[in-house]
């Protein structure tokens, strides 16, 4: 019960914390924070050597000091100092493009940068809330699901929610949706159930990938709550998620290859491809695929014959059905 207790109390502290995730003009302490943690996990891990800076010498930590990676930016030491303090407002685009090549940024810690300082700005720009009608599965959406009978594909919003899939797709995660707990949640399941280790043959990997992926959609929404409260329930109950999120790494989860473990049909191997609902913000649609004749599509043939069979109404009377017993 002590435990439980002082459990508790740490998530109501740090869910007073994210209340005031990047940007929330309430608290503009936490975002130069958020700022400042990316900057500063970014130029720590440029060498010299990568930097192409020759004679960079013995240094306490690893990394570029913040001289360095000023002159790299063209930007004078005192000007990046008060950027990685947390002060972006006001930084031209210029500046911050030239920013993101001196730290070697990839595409989406580029976008991650200008999302941070666009939040920044003396009037932050607040992306429209959705209203309930918008969170709702639109009929014609599910029907287009439903058309597709042979590939795995679901829908899933910023949170990590599934909010729809197909037939065969909720077969295939089945796992992550037969379980209550999980709230039909990817990330709760990821990191709070130990039944994900056995589905995600790639756990480490695809667990970096997904809080990545939730950074970046914090980044972008600052104010959506309850993505605020999802991340900081997580950073209550996961050390992995805690750890991973403290990294302020970033990442588009766009395509790709995963390893499940599936309980019906064993080990299968898919590629999928996400493609993006743009009347409703934040939905994300991913479809599973696998490599024709391989041993993945073999047993990807099995589950949707399992499917079908699970869903397919019952033919015949109770009478019928009696005397074949």
């Amino acid at each position: 019960m002590y435990q439980q207790s002082l459990l508790q109390q740490h998530g109501d502290a740090y869910r007073g914390r994210m209340e005031h995730l990047p940007g929330d003009a309430r608290d503009g302490t936490e975002h130069r924070a958020e700022i400042s943690d990316f900057l500063q996990s970014r130029r720590g891990r440029i060498t010299p050597e990568r930097a192409g800076i020759i004679g960079g010498g013995r240094r306490r930590v690893p990394g570029l000091r913040r001289e360095e990676l000023a002159m790299l930016a063209g930007v004078s030491s005192d000007y990046y100092a008060k950027m990685e303090r947390g002060h972006l407002a006001g930084v031209s685009d210029e500046v911050l493009d030239a920013l993101a090549r001196a730290l070697q940024l990839d595409e989406a810690e580029t976008d991650h940068l200008l999302d941070l300082a666009r939040a920044d700005s003396p009037v932050p720009v607040r992306r429209r809330s959705p209203k309930p009608t918008d969170l709702a599965v639109r009929p014609s959406l599910q029907r287009f699901l439903d058309t597709i009978t042979g590939t795995p594909t679901i829908v899933q919003n910023r949170r990590s929610d599934i909010v729809a899939t197909n037939p065969l797709g909720r077969a295939l995660l089945s796992p992550l949706l037969d379980d209550p707990a999980n709230q039909g949640n990817n990330a709760r399941f990821t990191f709070l159930s130990p039944a994900s280790r056995n589905f995600y043959v790639d756990w480490e990997q695809g667990a970096s990938s997904l809080v990545a992926s939730m950074r970046s959609h914090a980044g972008k929404n600052p104010h959506d709550r309850d993505l605020t409260d999802l991340i900081g329930e997580l950073v209550t109950r996961s050390d992995d998620f805690r750890r991973r999120w403290a990294a302020h790494d970033v990442h588009f989860h766009r395509s790709g290859t995963k390893r499940l473990h599936h309980p019906a049909v064993g080990d299968v191997e898919v590629l999928f491809e996400a493609m993006h609902l743009p009347d409703s913000p934040g939905w994300t649609m991913y479809a599973y695929t696998t490599v024709p004749g391989s041993p993945s599509d073999e047993r990807m043939q099995l589950l949707g014959s399992i499917a079908a069979s699970e869903t397919a109404p019952a033919t015949g009377s109770s009478s019928d059905t009696t005397g074949t017993r």
